[in-house]
């Protein structure tokens, strides 16, 4: 193809797209609305990956720099589309930079937006220092710094992770499971137990949701091996007592009321839609699911399609989903843009 393929977001997904695009020869426009490429895992500061092990900005360091040095790939960061028109093979985007570009076709990498623990106020998010994220415990362990109570900097001698904070909570409006949350979290467990062996820490849960291959990597090895232990719990709220939190709730197992006190308590944060997909649905003419997602067309018919011919979406822009399977998706979509538009300008010809 002349024109290039429209790569929209430069996390995963994307990185991989823009990639399998150039191992074929056919050029690629990225555009990336941050100033720098990578997505969440090193915008957030990511620690470990889940499943490898990987640190986050070694794993996916390495993808941004296979496609900033690629000649056939040509990125556009700190830049977004303001629109987008046209069909397959002759379409036309107007970035954010005043520029026009024509493109075969474009693959929605647009990924998701942390949950904003703030909208679950009676679990001592924004009132109390010490009750942090995930992403922010991660942030702690990728910069070296450690785990820390954020109020003082001592070393935590008690931490809890409540699960699913914004995910399969109606009363929130977020029906969905967030997929990633349990395993990352039993992972993040193991960690601050490597890290601080003196450290007791509970995971406070509704069910476990370990899904495939993980369940003995993570949630058995983290009982068994790194000694953390599980409460399946309906938490009430959380407060302070003065010095340390105190999680409220009741234990649904031998149901009664429990109350303990930690130095650190965590929100395992959930996936939300990506707070442009609206705008991205006006702008790009595609549908959305019912929670906000940008919609898949049938996998069965056509993967990677959205309800826009030309126009496909792949990784966390349609749902909660891991990292190893946004690359995955990112490379279906690479291809199945290529193949769509090779078929359009065939059936010209």
């Amino acid at each position: 193809m002349s024109k290039p393929v429209l790569i929209v977001g430069g996390g995963p997904a994307g990185l991989t797209a823009a990639h399998s695009l150039a191992s074929i020869g056919q050029k690629a426009i990225l555009v990336e609305k941050e100033d720098r490429l990578g997505g969440a895992p090193i915008l957030s500061g990511y620690a470990k990956l889940v499943p490898s092990g990987e640190w986050a900005k070694d794993a996916i360091g390495g993808m941004v720099d296979r496609v900033a040095g690629n000649p056939l790939v040509e990125i556009r960061t700190g830049t977004t589309v303001k629109d987008f028109s046209g069909e397959p093979q002759n379409f036309t985007a107007t970035l954010s930079d005043d520029s026009t570009v024509e493109a075969a076709a474009a693959v929605l990498c647009t990924g998701f937006t942390h949950f904003d623990s703030v909208n679950k106020p009676e679990w001592g998010f924004g009132t109390f220092p010490d009750v942090v994220t995930t992403a922010q415990v991660e942030q702690m362990i990728s910069s070296g710094q450690g785990v820390r109570c954020p109020s003082d900097g001592r070393k935590p001698k008690r931490v809890a992770i409540l699960l699913c904070v914004g995910s399969r909570d109606r009363q929130i409006g977020r029906e969905w499971c967030s997929k990633v949350c349990c395993t990352v979290s039993c992972n993040l467990a193991m960690e601050i137990r490597e890290e601080l062996p003196d450290c007791h820490v509970y995971i406070y849960y509704m069910d476990i949701r370990t899904f495939g291959l993980y369940e003995d990597l993570y949630y058995w090895k983290s009982q068994e091996e790194f000694k953390v232990k599980y409460i399946k719990a309906r938490i009430a709220e959380v407060t302070s007592d003065g010095e340390k939190l105190i999680v409220k709730g009741e234990d649904t197992l031998v149901k009664r009321p429990i109350t303990i006190p930690f130095d650190i308590v965590v929100h395992a944060i959930g996936m939300d839609p990506n707070v442009d997909n609206l705008l991205l649905s006006s702008i790009f003419g595609v549908d959305l699911e019912k929670h906000g997602h940008i919609a898949r067309a049938s996998t069965y018919g056509a993967m990677a399609a959205t309800s826009r011919p030309g126009v496909f979406v792949a990784g966390a822009a349609t749902g909660p989903e891991t990292i190893d399977d946004s690359i995955a998706q990112g490379q279906g979509a690479a291809m199945a843009a290529y193949a769509d538009v090779c078929a359009v300008k065939a059936a010209e010809e």
